[in-house]
């Protein structure tokens, strides 16, 4: 069983069992319990649910595994030829890392 679901405006497959890194989100506490009711997608056993544009009563259950992870850090690098114009920027993005505990249909 599978489910797409719309996190912090980002779709992602959700499998139990499976872990996944989304946009960092504020006030959660390592263990606690977290809800995403924007479920699109339901495949189970072949037989697929769409949702018009969500599935009415789905839910995907998650258990925050690290409130806060770093990603990579990405270096921004813009030049122009001749003009002696440099500009070096670099971010290192924020997630959070939950566990898929039970999909809800």
């Amino acid at each position: 069983m599978y489910a797409i679901v719309e996190i912090m405006g980002q779709q992602f497959k959700a499998e139990e069992g499976k872990k996944l890194y989304v946009h960092h989100i504020k006030d959660v506490e390592e263990g606690q319990s977290v809800e995403f009711e924007k479920v699109l997608l339901i495949g189970n056993d072949g037989a697929v649910t769409v949702g018009t544009p969500t599935v009415e009563g789905a839910k995907v259950v998650c258990e925050v595994v690290k409130p806060l992870v770093k990603g990579d850090k990405v270096i921004v690098f813009k030049m122009k030829r001749r003009k002696d114009s440099r500009k070096k920027n670099g971010h290192r993005a924020q997630f959070t890392q939950v566990a898929i505990k039970s999909i809800i249909c």
